[in-house]
């Protein structure tokens, strides 16, 4: 992990790179399986499923009898812990719900505003070194809070055409019950075009690999809502002498066994806090089962030591971090001056993995920069936002002169009549 010591202003944005892929070749690739997906359907998707996966699967929709048998397959302390994960996520996202309100702008016009669920959306989750069951619960239960009529879900088989039973048991606790055995790319074009079997739907969610975000991005070009651009998994610490270096480091390398493209940042006014927490680090690494995803991303991350508080504030709004962890002694003062960021956590025991799992919040979070413009997954992510308005003789009358007035300085005369009319019928 690469210290870099007050850094001027002007080579903020070389500091913060994100690591660079080239996408040039990847999506031509992409772009070639998802054509042949649309083209010939789930005999497509069978194909590659094949030729990624290495498995032949006759049925790719998961039965009822696989349900019962992944129940029985995972402990009772993993399931306790899924129900609790899923309580606080229910209840967090629950109060994100809208009453309703029906606005009189001026006598006789009345407005209102009203979410309706996007019928049909699908889920990705990825099941290759990090089976992300966790990702079930973070949208499958907005998106039955929302009411979204019809929920599938898409999880790359292992070898044997299985899928991973802690993936079942949360899709089933949930209420999804259409999970079919398809990952990576023949995923999203079947859930973007539809086959045979797999339902079109008409928002696509979840993590992936560069070929899924890809896929993804692709798609969402065509015409298919997605959730967010992302990228990377990333984390940025703030920290100051009242941190503790042993959870800092954990925190660190909690994001960087993401994958080796992953990307911490640590940023501090106090270089022996850094020092601690490389040293730290070190040690822990060691022991870590995902040790060359972790020290591939350390290879990525930098730690950055600046003159002032405000000053690694405004570099961290550049940054805009997908996750921001601030462990500093004035946590929620600093919160207050946080701009850009998916998610914040306070204090030295808001670890990231309290999002990530059980705390509530959403971990489906804006990546690569994306949050100076992007929310993480909400409520509002699965449901569309309908305006409403009624008027009445009197409102017609109130507010018609200026509509006519307005149409027809923009060289719009049928916008015009259709109010002219309405005034001549009430006069």
């Amino acid at each position: 992990m690469e210290l870099i010591k007050y850094p001027n202003k002007e080579i903020w944005k070389d500091i913060l790179k994100r690591p660079a892929i080239d996408t040039t070749a990847l999506e031509a690739t992409v772009q070639s399986v998802l054509s042949d997906i649309k083209a010939n359907g789930q005999s497509a998707v069978n194909k590659y499923t094949l030729q990624f996966d290495k498995v032949d699967i006759k049925n790719i929709l998961a039965t009822d009898n696989e349900f019962v048998l992944a129940e029985k397959l995972i402990s009772d302390e993993l399931k306790q812990a899924i129900q609790l994960a899923k309580k606080n996520i229910e209840t967090f996202h629950s109060a994100q719900k809208e009453e309703v309100k029906i606005i009189e702008t001026m006598p006789g016009v009345k407005c209102w505003r009203k979410s309706i669920a996007i019928q049909k959306v699908g889920l990705y989750i990825p099941g290759g070194t990090a089976p992300l069951f966790s990702t079930i619960l973070m949208l499958g239960v907005p998106a039955k809070l929302a009411g979204c009529g019809e929920i599938i879900l898409c999880t790359p088989p292992d070898s044997n055409g299985n899928v991973n039973p802690a993936i079942l048991y949360a899709a089933q606790l949930i209420g999804i019950t259409k999970v079919f055995k398809v990952g990576g790319v023949q995923a999203i074009g079947a859930m973007a075009y539809g086959t045979e079997i797999i339902p079109q739907v008409y928002k696509i969610f979840g993590p992936g690999n560069q070929y899924v975000t890809c896929a993804k991005q692709l798609v969402n070009k065509q015409g298919v809502a997605i959730d967010m651009p992302a990228g990377p998994s990333e984390v940025a610490v703030l920290v100051d002498d009242t941190c503790v270096p042993e959870f800092v480091a954990a925190d660190l390398l909690s994001q960087a066994e993401h994958g080796s493209d992953s990307q911490v940042i640590l940023v501090s006014t106090n270089e022996d806090a850094i020092q601690n927490i490389q040293t730290e680090l070190k040690k822990q690494l060691a022991l870590l089962p995902r040790k060359e995803f972790a020290t591939k991303a350390l290879e990525n991350s930098k730690a950055i030591l600046v003159k002032t508080t405000n000053e690694a504030i405004d570099l961290l709004n550049e940054y805009a971090p997908e996750h921001l962890i601030i462990a500093c002694a004035n946590d929620e003062q600093l919160a207050e001056q946080v701009v850009n960021a998916g998610s914040v956590f306070l204090g030295n025991y808001s670890c990231e993995s309290a999002g990530d799992y059980a705390s509530g919040t959403n971990h489906t979070l804006p990546t690569n920069g994306y949050a100076k413009a992007y929310s993480g997954v909400s409520l509002d992510s699965f449901v569309k936002k309908i305006t409403y308005q009624k008027l009445s003789k009197e409102g017609i009358n109130n507010i018609g002169p200026a509509i006519e007035l307005m149409a027809e300085a923009e060289g719009l005369q049928a916008h015009k009549n259709a109010v002219t009319l309405r005034l001549k019928s009430n006069s």
